[in-house]
């Protein structure tokens, strides 16, 4: 197959931030597909047009459009449509057999559609998050005529669809709810990359010994972005709860976001910041290896919204994969294979309560090298990328032996 591939976000091992779409485009390449990835180069640069390179025999296809998670709306928008614009006539001019996008931001679909019309190839779209539900959530979206254009642009997406990947299997509910039949929709989650977490105690150490401040105690890690949604302050007042009972707990936090700053003013209000509570900036994927295999904890942390129970956090499978306990502290379905795998905690909303968990569960040492090797357990036989990238590949054959032969939505 030839794919043309939308990710406005792409992200190499080498860059800080979410690799499925690298790993799961490297994987079709192995299957003997040609992939072309059209994505952005997001860092300041003094070229204005598209360059490409090889990644991983990926054909990557990069346009210099800045962005940073510290943008604000309005500035976001307009990166948005910046590369939806760009994309499209520079994506319709691939050849290709399927064009396949993913968002976020829904606004990947426009250059999808038209790419997929004017090649007159199938498109398949993958859905990392429900909108407009996600943004309205958390007050992102407020004005009544962008919620409706929001609800107008998710249900081209999907009209325009000849099948559907969700992330997980409550996102595919919500694409259901909406009319699309459920028949074409097909859920791979977030997956595990094993190998990259391979190091273990040779990565540990070479963290440690760049990170001396740690000292010997027990890490709990959060590797992830800090926006509005992810509420990381409730990570601050873990710490503050624990730092008597448990001083050698080292709570660190490895990313950036627009709530940054914010944090690390909570940590030093609280008077834990370089005490027990430790802020790193984002690094490539590959370097974060040896924080993972350091750590002896890793914490996926969301404001437990009802909207927000169906996503699928990278830093979870990261965890499984890794091969280290995971602690959540929202519900919904990843929370449910957590406590049927007991392959970690599911914290309560109040961080007292949530810190008494934390401390009980360090207690016992063996409890710990146990439930890590039940997440690994999990990691291998549900979630393991080479076999969600297989099912990937089923779903974009049968997309063109649909449109072959006529089957549409």
């Amino acid at each position: 197959m030839r794919i043309v591939y939308l990710h406005q976000y792409f992200n190499t091992p080498e860059m800080a931030g979410g690799t499925r779409s690298f790993e799961m485009a490297r994987r079709l390449v192995s299957f003997g597909h040609d992939v072309h990835m059209v994505t952005t180069w997001r860092k300041e640069s003094a070229g204005k047009g598209w360059f490409r390179t090889k990644e991983s025999g990926i054909d990557v296809h990069w346009c210099p459009v800045p962005y940073a998670n510290a943008l604000g709306y309005r500035e976001r928008v307009a990166a948005f449509m910046r590369y939806a614009v760009k994309a499209a006539g520079y994506a319709a001019a691939l050849p290709c057999d399927v064009v396949f996008a993913t968002s976020t931001p829904l606004t990947v679909a426009l250059p999808a559609v038209y790419a997929s019309r004017k090649a007159g190839v199938p498109m398949v779209f993958e859905v990392r998050d429900l909108w407009p539900e996600m943004p309205v959530a958390v007050g992102a979206i407020k004005n009544p005529l962008l919620i409706r254009t929001a609800e107008m642009l998710e249900r081209f997406a999907y009209r325009n669809a000849a099948r559907i990947v969700a992330l997980s299997p409550g996102m595919a509910e919500g694409i259901g709810r909406v009319g699309y039949p459920s028949g074409l929709i097909s859920v791979i989650p977030n997956g595990c990359d094993r190998e990259l977490f391979a190091g273990g105690h040779a990565d540990a150490a070479a963290f440690r010994r760049k990170h001396p401040e740690l000292e010997n105690g027990p890490v709990v890690l959060y590797p992830g972005t800090l926006g509005k949604i992810n509420g990381v302050e409730y990570f601050v007042r873990l710490a503050a709860e624990t730092e008597k009972s448990r001083p050698d707990l080292r709570f660190v936090v490895i990313g950036d976001g627009a709530e940054r700053e914010r944090v690390r003013q909570a940590a030093s209000d609280a008077g834990v910041l370089n005490e027990n509570f430790f802020m790193y900036p984002a690094v490539p994927k590959r370097e974060l290896a040896g924080a993972f295999a350091a750590a002896s904890m890793i914490v996926s942390l969301f404001l437990d919204l009802p909207e927000m129970r169906v996503n699928s956090a990278n830093k979870f499978f990261d965890g499984l994969a890794s091969a280290t306990a995971v602690a959540l502290n929202y519900e919904g379905w990843q929370a449910d294979l957590l406590r049927r795998a007991d392959a970690g905690l599911v914290l309560p909303p109040c961080a007292r309560n949530a810190a008494d968990a934390l401390v009980k569960f360090f207690e016992d040492e063996s409890r710990v090298r146990e439930t890590g090797r039940r997440a690994g357990i999990l990691g291998r036989e549900r979630f393991d990328r080479d076999m969600l990238a297989g099912r990937l590949d089923s779903v974009l054959r049968d997309a063109i032996q649909g449109e072959r032969s006529g089957r549409r939505p």
